[in-house]
């Protein structure tokens, strides 16, 4: 699968494995670098919006990022809950083909829907923990439930993805979706370039619709 480079969060080479999470958040600055245009949901949504964090490659070119709508999710043990949250979060990928990075040391992989897809599904997972799970054994769930969203969006004509069609500033745009008993997941691609995942608990996605964000810091 044609995906983003896997990056920590502080922009080093490495894996995402909390895409989004909180604790990580980033200030407005990044947001401001990216040299794409940010989506969040539409006007229609009128709860709170907050920053989560960006994805950087190897030479600090932005990548992609997240911003969160709602409650502000958080791991939980207690799964009655985690039930109670209710957020979506919105990733926005740029698009861009295979490409040598800006400082020549290597190669970036190209980004897909699939990429926004994978993005959106680790992103989930970073606040799901089986409540009977034993604190040691996490680690290696999460590794292996990333591992499975990776596969997952390696194949999004096939089962368990289904088809959703969603504005996209306005316009219908058709989203690969599934989902699971974490919450759901979709992807699709803007006209403006980027690739769009989303995902969340406790808010239906039928009903939601996207947007460019005017003003990131009203996120901040």
């Amino acid at each position: 699968m044609e995906t983003t480079s896997r990056v920590d969060t502080d922009g080093a080479p490495g894996t995402v494995t909390a895409e989004g999470v909180p604790a990580a958040r980033r200030t407005v600055d990044g947001y401001l670098e990216a040299p794409f245009p940010w989506y969040g949901l539409d006007e229609a949504f009128t709860g709170p919006r907050w920053l989560m964090q960006v994805g950087t490659a190897a030479d600090g070119t932005v990548q992609h990022g997240s911003v969160g709508h709602g409650h502000e999710p958080s791991v939980k043990t207690d799964g009655a809950a985690a039930e109670k949250e209710r957020f979506a979060v919105v990733t926005t990928v740029a698009a861009s083909p295979v490409r040598r990075s800006g400082d020549g040391t290597g190669v970036l992989d190209a980004t897909t829907v699939s990429s926004a897809a994978w993005l959106a599904g680790s992103g989930l997972l970073a606040y799901t923990w089986p409540p009977l799970m034993d604190h040691s054994l996490r680690d290696d769930w999460l590794d292996q439930q990333t591992e499975t969203a990776f596969t997952l969006a390696d194949d999004l004509g096939s089962a368990p993805w289904s088809t959703l069609s969603l504005p996209v500033d306005g316009v219908p745009v058709e989203f690969h979706y599934r989902e699971s008993e974490f919450g759901w997941v979709l992807a699709g691609s803007a006209h403006t370039g980027v690739h769009i995942g989303a995902y969340g608990r406790g808010m239906s996605a039928y009903g939601l619709g996207f947007s460019v964000v005017k003003d990131i810091e009203t996120y901040a």
